[in-house]
């Protein structure tokens, strides 16, 4: 009996860390009781380009939902930039943020209070140089399949090809992200 239930205390002791993990961020986003209201800006002008002394980090959400009908299904990724949130996009949107040349770590999550979709993170390192633009993109992907009435949802973080991040800018709407009170 005394070998069982110390068995038990040893599983239990290893699961609660894991437990905590699971609904803890990591380092490069921001703290997790932060919320935002995001409106988007159509036809806006592109982005200036970034002083000597830093680098440019622009942020495209990507939004994909497939399968079955969805009303007004956008979703709101939190983006954190060493430790801190630089902002939120809504949907297809994007938004500017310059940092100091040096090293950044970076972050996406998905805003939810619902625990699955709370532990969709993505997360990047980046050495950026002064002057230089960078275009990361959070993909977004909701897949809902009519058979099994099962939803798959998919988020990460990506480096773009500047060409292709450009582009994105031109179409996308530009977000801003407002924290709510």
């Amino acid at each position: 009996m005394r070998a069982g239930f110390g068995i038990l205390l040893l599983v239990a002791a290893l699961a609660c860390p894991l437990g905590l993990r699971a609904t803890t961020l990591p380092d490069a986003c921001g703290d997790d009781k932060v919320r935002f209201d995001v409106k988007t800006q159509k036809n806006q002008p592109a982005p200036a380009a970034p002083d000597r002394a830093s680098a440019q980090i622009v942020f495209i959400e990507n939004f994909e939902y497939v399968g079955g009908f969805c009303v007004d299904c956008k979703v709101t990724t939190r983006v954190g930039v060493d430790g801190a949130w630089a902002g939120a996009n809504y949907g297809n949107s994007y938004f500017v943020y310059t940092v100091p040349a040096g090293e950044h770590h970076l972050c996406v999550d998905w805003q939810s209070s619902l625990g699955a979709l709370k532990k969709k993170v993505g997360l990047a390192s980046l050495n950026a140089e002064a002057g230089k633009v960078y275009y990361y993109q959070t993909r977004v992907r909701i897949e809902y399949y009519e058979s099994d009435k099962r939803t798959e949802n998919h988020l990460d973080l990506a480096l773009l090809d500047p060409d292709e991040g450009g582009y994105l800018v031109k179409i996308d709407p530009l977000a801003a992200a407002t924290p709510k009170k």
